[in-house]
């Protein structure tokens, strides 16, 4: 089987031998001068949603079948972002997570570029012509449905297809997705973290949400009434859910393990900035400086501020004891 120039290594098993592949990465437009002829995945795939691993799954199911390099074409900002007074658009997945799950939907190629003034200028042709042509040598494109490309959005896929006849290239616009009669989208999960449904998120993410960061010291109050906290600061590129109790896994050095984790200010014992908290099941490492991640399952409860310390506590050990059941603990 054919894939591609990118860097093939073999491995061997006891049982077989098999072929292993490497993704390779440009995050340069300037890297590289034109690749292999390829398959080539337009979008944003800004959260690698269910409904862009279709998309990628499929172009990678062509590119095979073409006897072709497999590519996604993507930017690594959101185009929203550079358009004056736009609110900023928060991520709902890091750079390094997106490049690996494009990476398993069997991917040789991942160019993410910055999104630019230049670019944003450029008109649809020449769009298609620097990028699709001269460096991608795209011979079939995929694309989503209400895909839009160019200055101001000009191009459209009825315009990709003129072009694409022009230029060498077939294009297939891919159907959207749709999960209980929703059509998935990046906006929709984005809302849906932020009301705090994040078992609904992961089914349309394909995966639970995670946030990450480094563990900081907190005011230690978790420890003193048995139950510590590893505590992270919010990330404020990340798409943030809402002050509440949530069953989660703790991520740390490529482990996870069941946890229950609270967002939020802390009102019941003073003020404090928004973070989150996370008390880790059957665990006594020293956290303090290392880079952990939270995956959320299940919001149980919003945040409330209680009367004092021991009916916080109380209200605890009830939240440790829903988690440890959901867990299986």
């Amino acid at each position: 089987m054919m894939r591609s120039e990118a860097k093939r290594e073999t491995c061997e098993t006891a049982s077989d031998r098999e072929e292993v592949y490497a993704m390779k990465k440009f995050d340069n437009i300037e890297d590289f001068k034109q690749l292999e002829e390829t398959c080539t995945a337009l979008g944003n795939f800004d959260g690698v949603h269910v409904g862009h691993q279709t998309l990628i799954r499929a172009a990678a199911e062509k590119a095979e079948e073409k006897g072709l390099a497999s590519a996604v074409f993507t930017f690594s900002n959101h185009p929203k972002s550079l358009i004056p007074g736009a609110r900023p658009v928060k991520n709902i997945v890091y750079s390094e997570e997106k490049e690996a799950l494009i990476e398993k939907l069997g991917v040789d190629y991942l160019v993410n570029i910055p999104f630019t003034e230049e670019i944003m200028r450029m008109s649809p042709e020449a769009f298609v012509k620097t990028f699709l042509k001269d460096k991608m040598n795209a011979k079939e494109v995929f694309c989503g449905f209400n895909y839009h490309f160019g200055y101001k959005g000009e191009g459209d896929t009825k315009m990709l297809r003129i072009l694409g006849a022009k230029y060498g290239f077939h294009v297939n616009e891919v159907k959207p997705v749709s999960v209980d009669g929703d059509i998935v989208s990046s906006t929709l999960i984005r809302n849906m973290i932020m009301a705090g449904e994040m078992e609904e998120c992961s089914k349309y993410l394909g995966r639970n949400y995670d946030i990450g960061g480094e563990v900081v010291v907190g005011n230690r109050l978790g420890r003193s009434i048995g139950f510590p906290t590893s505590n992270i600061m919010i990330d404020e590129s990340m798409v943030t859910p809402p002050n509440g109790v949530y069953i989660t896994y703790c991520i740390y050095n490529g482990v996870k393990y069941p946890s229950i984790t609270n967002v939020g200010v802390k009102p019941t014992i003073g003020t404090f900035k928004k973070n989150m908290e996370t008390h880790i099941f059957n665990f006594n490492k020293e956290l303090y400086g290392k880079m952990i991640k939270i995956e959320f399952i299940k919001k149980t409860r919003d945040e409330v501020k209680f009367a004092g310390i021991d009916e916080l506590s109380a209200q605890i050990a009830k939240d440790c004891r829903e988690a440890k059941a959901y867990h299986g603990l």
